[in-house]
């Protein structure tokens, strides 16, 4: 409403989603996209993709903090790359993490987007799978992850990691038959191995991002 430059009208929104809270998969983003783009439609779509992606930014900073990494693709759709400022990536780096990881993580970040461009999966699975910095830490407290991962690259994933800060597992196939028989053994070994219920969802790619899908005239 803000960018808008619209005071004098009060809105009240009713969201409906299909993402759980607190799951790693970006749905306070989803949400902050879902409400910047259903203004923009309600007022003439004046604003820009750039100008949504910044009205979801306010929203998200209420929320986990004001950065793009969700919401961007929430609203773009696809890949999309965020260029954050040298210093405030260095004022991020903890102290203990050394030369060497950091060196490696830095060339499967290279690897990753070089895979993304080409189309290789292969590559994108082995550059997910490859973090040495922040799954380490994260995965003893998802329980049965390291199961989980193992088991999803048995039955033929290309890659298989933490989704954001979990406890969501993701991994990267190319098919939905394929996805189905990975996300069943993973569903298996979060149980077998971390006594936890589990469900697994099969999902393309959303290469358009948050859009108008139906109205209701009133």
């Amino acid at each position: 409403m803000k960018i808008l430059n619209i005071r004098s009208v009060g809105l009240s929104l009713s969201l409906e989603k299909g993402l759980p809270l607190g799951s790693g998969l970006g749905s306070s983003a989803a949400s902050a996209a879902a409400a910047a783009v259903a203004v923009n439609e309600l007022f003439g779509r004046k604003l820009e993709v750039k100008d949504l992606v910044l009205a979801g930014l306010e929203s998200e900073a209420k929320v986990s903090g004001y950065h793009a990494d969700n919401i961007a693709p929430a609203i773009m759709g696809g890949f999309v790359l965020i260029r954050t400022p040298t210093k405030k990536m260095r004022a991020a780096l903890p102290a203990e993490i050394g030369m060497s990881h950091h060196v490696w993580n830095c060339s499967q970040a290279g690897a990753l987007v070089a895979s993304v461009l080409q189309g290789d999966l292969v590559g994108l699975g082995k550059a997910l799978s490859s973090d040495r910095i922040v799954e380490p830490k994260r995965a003893p407290l998802i329980p049965g992850m390291v199961g989980v991962k193992k088991a999803a690259l048995e039955a033929g994933a290309f890659g298989c990691t933490i989704s954001g800060a979990g406890p969501t597992a993701v991994a990267v196939v190319d098919s939905e038959d394929r996805g189905v028989e990975v996300g069943e053994r993973m569903v298996e070994a979060f149980w077998k191995e971390g006594n936890l219920k589990a469900v697994a969802m099969v999902k393309r790619l959303d290469r358009v991002g948050a859009r108008l899908v139906g109205s209701v005239p009133r």
